[in-house]
């Protein structure tokens, strides 16, 4: 089986193969990798899903972009070991659910994305004999679950960014307390300025010999991971049936996942883009007018403040548009598809801890900020379409990580798993930086330095 290649959003001539594109992470032109064509995957195997495990559906779902690039056995063995957590698709009411990404080790949907991606880098450095530094920033939940898939290894070391103010507690320690090969970073700024000066290193032939890579949602890596929960829900809420999906959409990987599956052939009715008060994409999607909001808004969703969402270059490439890394449209993408296809809102903070609130009160199901921005659009939705029919909307983080804003809304103390059990008594360990390059640079030429 030939294996599927990618090709850069800004035009760059290249064409790569996705272990080029995975061990690279972002084009040298600045753009983000999306594959030349989309495999399509056929109704009759999409029918036997719902007979098929987690890790099963992930093979067939994985498998096109890699063609013979990986055995096999190995891959099966990967996603089996990846996948070793229970994938809840919660009903809310009638044909309303949730689906409960929040089960995996940082209690977090990024668990996904980064344990098939840790393993497949695995796969590939070691068949090379090479290593690389994984610089990646977070919003929150990126963070750490890219530094406990990538924890221990020998051949990868792992710089995250986080913008100091805007992480949990929670989130900042499942980040800090590791060690090892895992160095955390704390920015004077905001996530965009994070994601921002990791772009900015990419490009940057000082540091080349670094061999730098991503684990932030522009790794191609990230998005084909996500595309496999979609046929997953699908599968146990309304197989043979189309069904609208909600995604809370901060940088927009996790709707690049569905919109992915989407073009490989799920039953999907439309997809309701929920952003918080950072509501670039919404007002685009309404006047056709793109104006990333800089600085971005500080919501109680807080891995959703971005005021220009990375991944809507792909977005936009997927609809025959370009976008550049600077949010500069220099041509249109189709419009009456997008609508066709894409329901956006935006939703408040008042409107969010209501929504956290009612849905305990009414059906006590427990959701955090980001998956009530999720059903809250997914609501509006309802109403406005008047529509009745298979909904499912995405839970993407684990309530306890933020206990305030729970007991505010609902007066419980969310349970706290065991994979945050102890964390509180561990010791923290990082740098702090400002917002400058020349600040990140200079951080990042000691490991220069120590391979020398």
């Amino acid at each position: 089986m030939s294996a599927i290649k990618f090709f850069s959003t800004n035009g760059h001539p290249e064409r790569v193969d996705f272990r080029q594109a995975l061990l690279v992470g972002q084009a040298p032109d600045k753009g983000l990798y999306m594959p030349e064509e989309i495999p399509q995957l056929s109704q009759e195997l999409i029918r036997q899903f719902p007979k098929m495990t987690y890790p099963q559906i992930a093979y067939e779902v994985v498998k096109p972009y890699l063609g013979d690039l990986v055995d096999d056995s190995a891959l099966r063995a990967m996603l089996d070991d990846a996948y070793n957590f229970e994938v809840p698709v919660q009903r809310v009411y009638d044909e309303k659910y949730v689906m409960r990404l929040d089960r995996g080790p940082t209690c977090s949907f990024k668990d996904f994305a980064a344990r098939l991606m840790a393993r497949l880098i695995q796969y590939f450095l070691k068949a090379e004999g090479k290593s690389i530094l994984i610089l990646t920033a977070t919003s929150g939940d990126t963070g750490s679950a890219v530094a406990h898939a990538f924890y221990g290894l020998d051949n990868v070391k792992v710089v995250v960014l986080f913008p100091e103010k805007e992480v949990t507690e929670r989130q900042r320690r499942q980040m800090t307390t590791l060690g090892k090969n895992v160095f955390p970073l704390a920015v004077e700024g905001k996530f965009d300025d994070c994601q921002a000066l990791v772009k900015q290193a990419f490009v940057d032939q000082q540091l080349a010999s670094l061999c730098l890579s991503s684990a932030n949602s522009i790794n191609i890596g990230r998005l084909l991971p996500q595309a496999v929960y979609y046929f997953y829900a699908w599968s146990r809420a309304a197989p043979a049936r189309k069904v609208v999906f909600s995604v809370p959409s901060g940088n927009f990987g996790d709707l690049m996942g569905g919109l992915l599956a989407f073009r490989m052939g799920l039953l999907a009715k439309r997809f309701v883009v929920a952003t918080n008060e950072n509501d670039e994409f919404p007002r685009f999607m309404k006047t056709g007018t793109y104006e990333p909001i800089r600085p971005s808004k500080n919501c109680i969703s807080n891995a959703m403040n971005v005021g220009h969402p990375s991944n809507l270059a792909r977005l936009f490439a997927l609809y025959g548009g370009r976008m550049d890394e600077t949010g500069i449209v220099s041509r249109m993408p189709d419009m009456q598809a997008m609508n066709r296809d894409l329901y956006a809102v935006s939703v408040t903070d008042e409107e969010t801890r209501r929504t956290i609130r009612e849905a305990y009160s009414r059906h006590k199901v427990l959701l955090e900020p980001h998956g009530a921005v999720g059903f809250s659009g997914l609501l509006r939705y309802l109403e406005e379409s008047g529509e009745d029919c298979p909904c499912v909307s995405l839970e993407t983080a684990d309530p306890a990580k933020f206990p305030d804003e729970i007991v505010r809304a609902t007066g419980i103390n969310p349970p706290l798993p065991p994979a945050m059990a102890r964390l509180d008594e561990l010791d923290e360990v990082y740098e702090k930086i400002d917002g400058r390059y020349d600040s990140l640079k200079g951080y990042l030429k000691r490991f220069v330095q120590a391979k020398v």
